[in-house]
């Protein structure tokens, strides 16, 4: 036998035995006790729950944000004075941010106002700029 199918036959054997090693390296070492299937099944049970309960409100917690965004910018396109193109709102668990930019400050403080008496905003942070060259809607 030559060389190269040594090798090549050595591959093999090298590959099982380490397949056969991983299953030992993982083992817990740690100190405590191992626990029973069922009470090993009760926790896996109960993480799986508090994972969904939280998928749950994290999603409705992101429908709560959509709508309360949606609401702002509907109101900011009624008002024909604001030009609503130039602000951006997002909506984070109830805090709404703006940015972008407004003509002056008192249409600054009506959009914060828009937005903070909108149902469901906990907080409102104005990150608006005045300029004189906002684009028109």
């Amino acid at each position: 036998m030559n060389s190269r199918h040594k090798v090549l036959a050595i591959i093999p054997a090298i590959a099982l035995g380490i397949a056969l090693a991983i299953p030992a390296l993982a083992l817990d070492t740690s100190s405590s006790p191992p626990v029973s299937a069922s009470t090993s099944m009760n926790q896996a049970g109960e993480d799986t729950q508090r994972a969904v309960q939280n998928a749950y409100l994290g999603t409705v917690t992101a429908l709560r944000d959509t709508a309360i965004t949606a609401e702002i910018k509907a109101a900011f396109v009624s008002e024909m004075d604001i030009k609503s193109f130039d602000i951006h709102v997002t909506t984070t668990a109830g805090v709404v941010t703006l940015d972008g930019h407004v003509p002056n400050s008192d249409m600054a403080a009506r959009v914060e106002a828009i937005a903070k008496n909108t149902e469901g905003v906990r907080d409102v942070a104005n990150n608006l700029r005045i300029s004189s060259s906002s684009s028109q809607n």
